[in-house]
């Protein structure tokens, strides 16, 4: 390196110290990157690749660069960190033009998929989480992290399914990095989970992130030691994970982060436990197939109007509470905030004004919250007080210590209001950002910027008086700068101490030094002020990270509230009733709705339908019936009110009674995976052995089509076998809606306690079938194949032939094969009026009939009719 240029030099050293990012070093106005780097950012952000003299010696020696604006970095950040690479950010730790030699430079942040706090990078409806994770022999720990809002939550599984148990939390948060123990790291399915289904990058933690001793020091020093004994002894995994998280957190943050003060550890009874596949399949908050909030349930209950409400809503969705006693609270907090439609209503129009407070604070803490952050904080707690004006009268006790935990702050709110700008520029380093009145000396540099008129003027007077001289004037030139103008008359009045600078034929001029002093002044007034206004928007926006818990507390209950509120909406647009919860099993729902598909049909009404499981005599239902009837649905249904229900919403039912379900499993759908291995049946039957080996008396099975993937009497065989183990109570006894094709299980209901039969109701008119959409007792007659394969449009000769093949099986005689020596039907001749029928078929389906004028339609039938002729 003898050779090398000495910022090369001081680039490749900090290089090697961060060998696994794009190091983003800053030269001047931009960010530039180097070498591999370079080439790298050139490909994923297409940016002209240039050179630079990498040696003194040799300039034809030159190394591969490229680089961005700092002003606009953040897009461009936010681009790689979306593909998933870590990015370090090198500043300039001095002033250029006061550095001697070399401006030393230093890595300031490391920027990762989870790690990322800039707005412009972050979704403002769901939080970004980075988890840690540590496994051993006989226990696992998991922890999860919020850097932009300062949440921290904590857990551990033991047994031989901690894996699972693992897998399902991770899934419950969705994080966007996790960094995994030596153990955790070498753990396939763990590594398939987070990789493949949930699209997280993963980084090894190594042993000293893990070390016991360590990872407990760092949690007594991030949280204090009240912390100690929140994570139980016996739980070393929770701990080493929590520790190990946060050390990952002090290497690529680098800075102050008291805003994660809260260590908030759970076990795993306190929430339902949903897998990868319940939480795809009941779409609870994206679609299967877009991805796409539209059409799931948190699109349904979500009348948020702050992005922490939405947070938190979605957080519920994903956490369903266990508690009666805790779901109550909720329950009658909403039921309070229903029935007040005027003060719920006002409370909107004030909640839709309040900004994103935690992530706000957050960035004060971080020092990268400029002007505009703190009015926006500002302006969200000036609304503090209505709120709690509004719920003062509420009684219910959720309503209560919300009502406790909102502090108005006004303390902080006065200070910003006093001291930064109302509408305060972009960047805190240009000047504009302190208010005027807030610091008498900033007021003075701006009046001295103006043009210093004010000092001008003063000194202009005063020496007047002293002098004698009326007609004194001061003056300025880009020459001589400012200056004492005396005219020849005067000469003699000229104190001594004016120093002679220029004489012109009828004036002389001079300067003195109190001018002097003022020119200087007033020359350098706005690198003074513009220093000055950043010292002081420091020490504001370190007095409002100071008050970070204060801030924190007030932004919860504002979630809260308005995750409530969003409930008590969601329920008043929508017909919702509160259920009751209770510990006793059953699971009773009058004229129950889907949620989501009551909401997207149009132009028809949801047929309702009731449900009654978990007594002795009805804990499994079979359900028979033709496809497309409205099985999977009405399924679904029942999962989505029980699960609504348990995160203290209302209801899509007349009424519901609903014991505390602890999962619910669903084998919903046909679906391979090619890449493993795995065929539709074979994932069918992996999530069917799941289920029956976690499933517990208090689940909630959604079988649907068990053993369709194989022979007609394998399935069979594995369909009942599967009956029978869930309708055990010895085995299992779980509440099970199962739907089948296979009308021999129907037969389980005279064989088996606490088996039922259903069947969507069908009406048959001719050749067609009508869904009627109604879940009624007993067994269907037939499954209607052929008059569904009709619906979806399957030509009219194929289903001919499958009538009669169906027929002929039915009768329990041979199916003749239809070959190429075998005469055609009649019906197989293709005939004019098959291709004329095709025609108008293809014009019928282009038309929207409710555009046509009555002559336009005359018209067009006759136009039909020619086709055919």
């Amino acid at each position: 390196m003898a050779d090398l240029t000495p910022m090369m030099k001081q680039y490749l050293e900090i290089k090697e110290q961060n060998q696994d990012c794009i190091l983003f070093f800053r030269l001047g106005d931009f960010y530039e990157m180097f070498e591999d780097d370079a080439r790298l950012a050139s490909k994923e952000l297409d940016l002209t690749l240039t050179t630079r003299d990498r040696t003194k010696e040799n300039p034809d020696d030159r190394v591969p660069m490229c680089g961005v604006p700092y002003h606009s970095s953040e897009a461009y950040i936010a681009r790689l960190i979306a593909k998933g690479y870590k990015v370090a950010i090198c500043e300039q730790m001095e002033d250029p033009a006061l550095a001697k030699g070399l401006v030393s430079r230093e890595v300031i942040r490391i920027v990762t998929p989870g790690t990322v706090i800039d707005s412009s990078m972050l979704d403002e409806g769901r939080n970004n989480f980075i988890c840690s994770v540590c496994l051993d022999a006989e226990s696992s720990g998991i922890c999860f992290c919020d850097i932009s809002t300062g949440e921290f939550f904590a857990s551990g599984f033991d047994g031989p399914d901690r894996v699972s148990h693992l897998i399902n939390e991770l899934g419950r948060f969705a994080p966007a990095e996790a960094v995994l123990s030596e153990e955790a790291f070498a753990e396939p399915d763990l590594l398939t989970a987070l990789n493949d289904k949930l699209g997280c990058r993963c980084e090894s933690g190594g042993a000293g992130r893990f070390e016991p001793a360590a990872a407990e020091e760092r949690i007594l020093r991030q949280f204090g030691a009240e912390a100690r004994g929140t994570i139980p002894r016996e739980k070393e995994a929770v701990a080493r994970s929590a520790g190990a998280l946060l050390a990952y957190l002090y290497e690529t943050q680098k800075t102050d982060l008291s805003h994660i003060n809260v260590l908030s550890y759970y076990q795993s009874g306190q929430y339902m436990e949903l897998d990868l596949t319940a939480r795809r399949n009941l779409e609870l908050t994206e679609t299967m197939r877009s991805k796409e909030k539209r059409g799931s349930l948190l699109w349904v209950l979500d009348h948020t109007q702050t992005a922490m409400g939405g947070r938190l809503l979605r957080s519920w969705i994903e956490k369903p509470l266990l508690s009666p006693v805790a779901i109550r609270r909720r329950h009658l907090a909403v039921q309070e905030l229903l029935n007040s439609a005027v003060p719920r209503a006002e409370l909107i129009l004030v909640l839709k004004k309040i900004t994103d407070m935690e992530r706000l604070v957050s960035r004060a803490v971080y020092g990268t919250a400029n002007g505009r952050d703190l009015v926006a904080l500002s302006l969200a707690l000036s609304y503090v007080p209505d709120i709690k004006r509004l719920i003062a009268p509420f009684s219910s006790v959720a309503l209560r210590e919300i009502f406790s935990n909102l502090d108005e702050l006004s303390d902080i709110r006065a200070l910003i209001d006093r001291a930064i700008a109302e509408e305060p520029p972009f960047s805190v380093r240009e000047g504009g950002v302190i208010r005027t009145g807030y610091d008498a000396e900033v007021d003075r540099l701006r009046d001295v910027m103006s043009g210093g008129k004010g000092s001008v003027a003063a000194i202009e007077a005063s020496e007047r008086e002293k002098s004698g001289i009326k007609n004194l004037k001061i003056g300025y030139n880009k020459v001589f700068g400012y200056y004492i103008e005396v005219s020849k008359s005067n000469y003699a009045l000229v104190p001594q101490d004016y120093i002679r600078k220029q004489t012109l034929a009828n004036c002389e001029r001079y300067i003195t030094p109190e001018l002097k002093e003022m020119e200087s002044t007033i020359l350098t007034a706005h690198d003074k002020v513009v220093a000055l206004e950043y010292e002081l928007f420091t020490g504001v926006r370190e007095a409002v990270a100071g008050a970070v818990h204060r801030i924190q507390k007030t932004a919860s209950a504002v979630a809260r509230l308005d995750t409530l509120a969003s409930f008590a909406e969601a329920a008043g647009k929508n017909g919702y009733v509160m259920p009751e919860v209770d510990d006793s099993g059953l699971l009773e729902i009058r004229e129950g709705r889907h949620p989501v598909v009551e909401k997207v049909l149009k132009g028809s009404l949801f047929v309702p339908n009731d449900t009654r499981m978990g007594t002795e005599e009805e804990r499994v239902a079979i359900i028979t019936g033709p496809n497309m009837a409205g099985k999977s649905t009405y399924m679904r249904q029942v999962a989505l009110i029980a699960l609504m229900a348990q995160i203290g919403s209302f209801v899509p039912a007349k009424s519901a009674r609903l014991g505390v379900v602890d999962r619910i499993f669903t084998r919903v759908g046909a679906s391979d995976d090619l890449a493993a291995g795995q065929s539709t049946f074979m994932v069918e039957m992996t999530e069917v052995a799941d289920i029956l080996r976690h499933a517990t008396a208090k689940s909630l099975l959604i079988l649907d089509e068990i053993g369709r993937g194989t022979s007609t009497f394998d399935g069979m065989s594995i369909a009942r076998a599967v009956l029978e183990y869930c309708a055990d109570k010895k085995r299992l006894g779980a509440k099970t809606l199962f739907a089948t094709h296979f009308h021999e299980l129907t037969e389980m209901e005279e064989q088996l306690a606490g088996v039922k039969n259903f069947n969507i109701a069908v009406k048959k008119r001719g050749d067609e079938i009508i869904f009627l959409r109604k879940i009624v007792r007993g067994g269907a007659d037939k499954s209607y194949g052929v008059e569904v394969a009709k619906l979806a449009g399957i030509p009219d000769r194929v289903i001919d032939r499958a009538k009669e093949i169906l027929l002929a099986l039915e009768n329990g005689g041979p199916v003749k094969a239809r070959g190429k020596s075998a005469p055609a039907a009649s019906g197989d001749q293709l005939s004019m009026l098959d291709m004329g029928a095709s025609r108008v078929a293809d014009r019928l389906r282009e038309l929207d009939v409710n555009t046509l004028t009555p002559i336009e339609a005359m018209n067009l039938l006759f136009e039909l009719k020619q086709s055919l002729n």
